[in-house]
Formats: C-alpha cells, sequence, structure tokens
C-alpha cells in the first residue's frame, strides 16, 4: 500500500531540525527500499525549510503510521502536523526514477485538498515534468480525497496549474526538492 506522508514543521523549529538531521536520515535509510518518492519543501524565502515529504510503500495503514510517527524530528518536536493518506502512485516510477534528473529547474509540490466530487482523475496530458503523482484517499482507499503531485515547473502558478483548482476546497504549492543524503 502506498502512503504520501507530508510533516509540517512547527514555526521556530530549524535550529531543532538541523541538529537531527543525522537521526532523520539514519531513519529513512531503514526505508531507502520502499521510498516512492522524499524530500523538504520550503517556506516562501526558498531558505528555510518547511516541511518533509515521504511518499512510501508499506504493507498496511499500521506501518504507515508507525513511519509518520516514530520518525525523530515527529518525536523531538520538530513538526506542527502530519497529513497522512492512502494514495496511488500514477506514474508507476520513484522519483529517482524522473528522466528529468535530481537537480535542475524549480521543483515543487502541489497538493489539492477538499471534499466534492473527485478531480483530476488521469494523469495531466503534459506529463513530461512530474516527478509523482496520484489521488490522496481515504483509509480504506475508497474516496478519493484530493491529489498530490511533485513536478518541475517555472514558477508556482504553472506548477498549481497542473490541477484543476476550482475542483479543490484548497490548493497548496510548496517549494520542494529532492531529498536524502547527498
Amino acid at each position: 500500500m502506498e502512503f504520501f506522508c507530508y510533516h509540517r514543521d512547527r514555526p521556530g523549529s530549524h535550529s531543532l531540525r538541523g541538529e537531527l538531521v543525522e537521526e532523520h536520515w539514519s531513519y529513512m535509510d531503514r526505508y531507502a527500499a520502499e521510498l516512492i518518492a522524499r524530500g523538504p519543501t520550503f517556506a516562501d524565502d526558498g531558505e528555510t525549510v518547511s516541511g518533509s515529504v515521504h511518499i512510501v510503500d508499506l504493507p498496511d495503514a499500521a506501518a504507515a503510521r508507525a513511519f509518520a510517527f516514530d520518525e525523530p524530528n515527529y518525536q523531538a518536536g520538530v513538526y506542527r502536523d502530519v497529513l497522512l493518506r492512502r494514495w496511488r502512485n500514477l506514474l508507476g516510477r520513484t522519483m529517482w526514477e524522473f528522466p528529468g534528473g535530481a537537480s535542475g529547474g524549480d521543483r515543487f509540490l502541489v497538493l489539492g485538498l477538499g471534499a466534492g466530487p473527485a478531480a483530476d482523475l488521469e494523469l495531466p496530458a503534459d506529463r513530461a515534468e512530474l516527478i509523482a503523482y496520484g489521488p490522496l484517499l481515504s483509509d480504506d482507499g475508497v474516496s478519493r480525497l484530493g491529489t498530490a503531485a511533485l513536478l518541475r515547473a517555472a514558477d508556482p502558478d504553472r506548477a498549481r496549474a497542473v490541477l484543476t483548482a476550482e475542483r479543490y476546497a484548497d490548493v497548496e504549492v510548496h517549494a520542494w526538492e529532492f531529498g536524502g543524503r547527498r
């Protein structure tokens, strides 16, 4: 089962996050084979880390909750909240298989959130810049609660355009980059 996990940083936790970077990476090393995508998001200044995205393939919801809530930054209080949802990998690949590579160009996380009729059921016609794309699902995997995309785009507005914004209660766009050890 695939899961989308977005840990959002608590204001003022930047120095604590820095102290725990090795613990975080060591924890993630244990899940290397299960990770589909990972990496930090950034505040509007483009420098300050604002959260961490992890898309992971785990046996069940209990394993996903353990992954999200046993994470060292979560345990230490770096994060203010966690979005954890079932997810479906519509591209069928990991971020490391993205033809555009790990660097070059601006990267974004786009989240379409909200209730109502499901939107963006099919992959966008222009898939060349998609790194990861799929629906956010209810715990039972039946109801569609939104869409999550990682992509390369020229700017936040172009990134937002990957989703049909008016079909969601809210669309968030965050600067993002490939994560992990360098």
